[in-house]
């Protein structure tokens, strides 16, 4: 086959999976799990195929006119460069580890069928953003993975926690795709087409009237999808999901689907230094306040969640200073060490029983009941600290040197300015960074106190003088997979250059030596304070593990065995009781957290996201609440007084007639009369008056 059909069946398969997963889940369960990991599978071996036929070298395109439209014609167009490639596999590797971790994970969840169906539904979108040529068909992807996550945010939908977010996930992305679709129209109308080759060219030969509009009418789209401030509040509240959803959509779907939209047509951006401006702007403002912010979440999804927000930032920096090389290099090696760092909170959350780093750093033993977790975790968290030689030292010090060379005058594309606010910035959020790592890693897994209640099956080892067994080997195995990338990626920083059409992604000796050293204060920094806080911490019985296993933990203290309890529940249940037993994270006190010591006054509202919830409450959702209530008001209280007074009046003359009708033959023989006579007089009267 040539690369174009391999590429066509890329997105097809997971597709035709999904929709085969929806038809057959209820009949046909027993083929669910091959028909969710099967597709993906085979679409990872192809979407290889192509990126080694594709080998960085010349974009491989195709098209055929889709519909005539009378105007701007829309063509159903392939367009795969180095970069489509390279991110078409990221997607199908993460897709197909999440798939395969979710059966052991949802083992008993009555709706996997539904779940791993919108899984390989959402892959598949995503793979057609990748691969698309023409805006509109690529429109389409970006949809489908907006609807696909309500539902997969939202999947405990008993839970008010994921109702709320699944609709706010929803919702916020929505609002910047209102503009976004804007600037799509008025980019097609500049140029002339939909196709991403033409739009390109038009940009290139100065056929764009509008570039400043148009670049920041798409930013807004970029900015809800891909979580960039003052979008971004959806992200960490879509933590209600289950954990395996929240890898495939940080890692390699969605917020991913923002910055590689940019880095296609970065060109168009370039166009205008104000655009490039507001993205370095956007880029500063959300690294350092997510990584602020994630020094300060209790919850661990949380401290996850906003790192993927300043991981984020960190690409939108790249491309704010010109090199979509550096940002898309970053996105590759961080879709496969924080795909790695959710699934292996996943396993923890597990284990431990609870969602909570506080209740977790009073328990003991987590690192020998889940070595697999602890040890690729480990990995994950130093890729992310960007400490080498981890994948992410060498994707972020592409990104940091892409931002030095535009500081210095070196880049034709980006104002010096901007170089300078992501420069600064990109170091300040090396830091925070390397400190929220070293404090999960230290709460997590140097907790001390007694253990959380074990499984069943563990018990019954232990009274056998057995070895306690570990994960299911469906979560395990996925974990090494994904570590190997995270470890061994930024190695092969020398070939990956030629796929991104840049001369260079190695570091420098000057940003590598700032990194890694102000990444070193903040892990140093963060020990330290941790050390100082240690016996302050207390040892009692963690209130999470309570919370999650509270019939676990009532057996245990009978003498009995504990009920055992799939991943997915154990979830559900410490999402659902996180707020009840530990309080809100902004006014709980933990006495060994050392992120309090670290952020000081600073804290309490880090914690709750720099009150940005409650601004956007005082700012958008309360006027829109009275505004409709006053509507409500005016439609009962004067619309329907009007509807209601046209009923009554002939109401009232029906009642006046209904009286009139007594059934009494005399009396209408009566009223006959008297009309007759009243008539008669009125004749006579009339005609003497005319006489």
């Amino acid at each position: 086959m040539t690369t174009t059909t391999l590429a066509v069946l890329v997105p097809l398969l997971p597709f035709l999976g999904a929709v085969a997963g929806l038809l057959l889940g209820r009949t046909a369960p027993g083929f669910v799990r091959p028909l969710a990991i099967l597709p993906t599978l085979a679409a990872l071996a192809l979407a290889v195929t192509v990126a080694v036929h594709q080998g960085g070298g010349k974009a491989v395109d195709a098209a055929t006119r889709l519909t005539p439209t009378g105007g701007v014609p829309v063509d159903l167009a392939l367009h795969v460069d180095g970069f489509a490639a390279l991110v078409a596999v990221l997607v199908t590797v993460v897709a197909t580890c999440v798939q395969v971790y979710s059966t052991a994970y949802l083992r008993d969840d009555p709706r996997y069928a539904s779940y791993a169906a919108l899984v390989s539904l959402f892959t598949s979108a995503m793979l057609l953003v990748v691969y698309s040529g023409d805006l509109m068909v690529l429109l389409v992807g970006w949809e489908i993975m907006g609807i696909c996550s309500y539902f997969l945010v939202g999947h405990y939908w008993e839970t008010p926690q994921a109702r709320a977010a699944s609709l706010k996930a929803f919702l916020i992305t929505k609002l910047g795709d209102v503009p976004f679709l804007f600037g799509l129209f008025a980019l097609a109308a500049d140029a002339g087409t939909f196709r991403i080759t033409g739009v390109l060219d038009a940009v290139a030969t100065g056929g764009l009237d509008h570039p400043t509009l148009i670049a920041l009418l798409l930013v807004a789209g970029v900015a809800g999808k891909s979580a960039q401030f003052p979008l971004h509040t959806w992200l960490p509240d879509a933590m209600a999901g289950p954990t395996p959803v929240s890898a495939l959509i940080h890692a390699a779907t969605m917020v991913a689907a923002g910055v590689y939209f940019v880095a296609r047509l970065l060109p168009v951006f370039a166009a205008s230094a104000a655009a490039m401006t507001v993205l370095a702007v956007m880029a500063a403002v959300t690294m350092v306040g997510s990584a602020l912010a994630a020094l300060a979440q209790d919850d661990i999804k949380r401290v996850l969640a906003y790192s993927t927000i300043g991981q984020l930032g960190y690409m939108t920096g790249a491309l704010a200073v010109g090199d979509r090389g550096a940002a898309v290099f970053h996105l590759l090696t961080h879709g496969a060490f924080k795909a790695l760092l959710f699934l292996g909170a996943g396993v923890i959350i597990h284990a431990a029983g609870t969602n909570s780093l506080a209740a977790m750093s009073r328990m003991g033993g987590l690192p020998k009941r889940i070595p697999d977790a602890y040890w690729t975790m480990t990995i994950a968290l130093l890729a992310l600290a960007a400490i080498p030689p981890f994948a992410g030292f060498f994707s972020k010090e592409a990104v940091l040197v892409a931002a030095e060379h535009t500081a210095l005058g070196d880049s034709a594309t980006s104002p010096i300015g901007a170089g300078w606010i992501v420069l600064i910035a990109g170091l300040l959020t090396a830091l925070l960074t390397a400190a929220y790592a070293t404090r999960l890693w230290l709460l997590a897994f140097r907790g001390h106190g007694p253990a959380a209640p074990a499984l069943p099956q563990a018990l019954d080892s232990v009274r056998a003088g057995e070895t306690p067994p570990r994960q299911p080997l469906a979560m395990s195995a996925v974990l090494w997979v994904l570590a190997v990338p995270s470890l061994a990626l930024g190695l092969a920083v020398g070939r990956l250059a030629g796929w991104f059409d840049v001369t260079s992604l190695a570091p420098t000796v000057t940003t590598a030596v700032l990194s890694t050293g102000v990444a070193a204060v903040g892990g140093i920094m963060t020990y330290a304070s941790w050390r100082a806080l240690r016996y302050k911490a207390g040892t009692n019985v963690p209130l999470g593990a309570v919370a999650a296993h509270p019939q676990a933990l009532d057996s245990v203290r009978a003498g009995e065995t504990p009920p055992d309890a799939d991943p997915a529940a154990s979830e559900v249940e410490a999402i659902a009781t996180h707020e009840a037993v530990h309080g809100s994270v902004a006014s709980a006190p933990d006495p060994g957290d050392p992120g309090r010591l670290l952020l000081g006054p600073l804290h309490r509202h880090a914690a709750t996201g720099f009150h940005l919830d409650a601004l956007y409450v005082a700012l958008f959702v309360r006027p829109v609440r009275a505004g409709a209530e006053l509507v409500r008001f005016l439609d009962r209280e004067v619309v329907d007084t009007y509807v209601r007074a046209a009923g009554a009046l002939p109401r009232l003359l029906g009642t006046a007639v209904r009286r009139a009708q007594t059934g009494n033959v005399q009396t209408y023989l009566a009223a006959l009369l008297a009309g007759s006579v009243v008539l008669a007089i009125a004749a006579v009267l009339v005609a003497a008056a005319g006489a």
